[in-house]
């Protein structure tokens, strides 16, 4: 688990076609933590202003239970963005999600056109453009001052920009990797990282999920419902780790190591900061049992 993981677990971030119904009705019984309605990539030209109808109706109807609702619009430049921002700032989404964004007057732009929203609203943002990773720590700095709240690394946009090779390693992304959970951990983001396509092969899943858990990302985003679980599993944390957790907050809590900031704990020295990590852990574990 990341060392500054946030409380409310974003393991799991779903993406389905706004247009698609049974979709969204098997969504609602998935154990995912967040669904991504997309009214961008997933759906045809032809389709946009339909999709965006289903949307607001499935927001409306609601039962997505503990999960998140986040819905991802189509550029703030394009025939649909402004109509789209406009008809979700009324709506019951819990964020609204937009891409391609470079600098940070894009993310003023979006703010500005969420004025009326509620303020519990979030904004997330894809990171998937060269501006972007360009730009990442003044687009996180943006958070201060905005709904921002949230990144999602879009490497099939990033590599078709860059002309990179998306390889089951991501060697070309691995630095941008880095430096934006870096920014996004300097300004208080949660950061997913991006899609794993082969959804057919778990193991190539899981694998490339580990590979974020190791770079500090909070969780994955997802485009199909089998990898739900193993990424679930991937960024919860591990019997293993909950009990050294509960070791250490033991131990500083014994009356002799009272005020010390460095103690032995199982055979290794144990400072403050792990003392942290330790409580951290153990609150996002009890976030994931209270969700079911």
């Amino acid at each position: 688990m990341s060392a500054n993981a946030p409380i409310r677990p974003r393991r799991s971030a779903l993406y389905l076609p706004a247009s698609n119904a049974r979709a969204i009705a098997k969504a609602r019984t998935l154990p995912c933590d967040v669904v991504v309605l997309d009214l961008e990539d997933a759906v045809a030209p032809e389709a946009k202003a339909d999709a965006r109808k289903a949307a607001l109706a499935a927001l409306e109807e609601g039962g997505f239970g503990a999960r998140e609702v986040a819905v991802r619009v189509n550029g703030i430049d394009t025939e649909w963005g402004v109509d789209d921002l406009a008809a979700l700032a009324g709506s019951k989404a819990n964020a609204v999600l937009v891409p391609k964004v470079s600098t940070p007057l894009d993310i003023g732009r979006y703010e500005e056109a969420l004025e009326t929203a509620p303020e519990a609203m979030q904004l997330w943002a894809m990171i998937e453009t060269c501006g972007a990773v360009l730009n990442l720590e003044p687009l996180a700095a943006m958070a201060a001052t905005t709904r921002l709240s949230l990144w999602i690394m879009g490497t099939n946009d990033l590599a078709k920009e860059m002309r990179a090779r998306l390889t089951p390693e991501r060697t070309p992304f691995l630095p941008f990797m880095a430096q934006a959970v870096a920014a996004a951990r300097l300004h208080g983001l949660t950061i997913l990282d991006g899609v794993c396509n082969e959804f057919r092969d778990l193991d190539v899943f899981e694998a490339e999920a580990r590979q974020g858990l190791d770079f500090g990302f909070d969780g994955k985003s997802l485009i199909h419902p089998a990898q739900v679980e193993p990424c679930n599993t991937v960024f919860s944390p591990s019997a293993e780790e909950l009990a050294w957790a509960e070791a250490v907050i033991a131990a500083f809590d014994l009356p002799e190591n009272a005020g010390k900031g460095a103690i032995r704990v199982e055979g290794k020295m144990t400072e403050l900061l792990h003392l942290e990590q330790a409580r951290q852990l153990l609150a996002v574990a009890q976030q994931i049992a209270a969700m079911g």
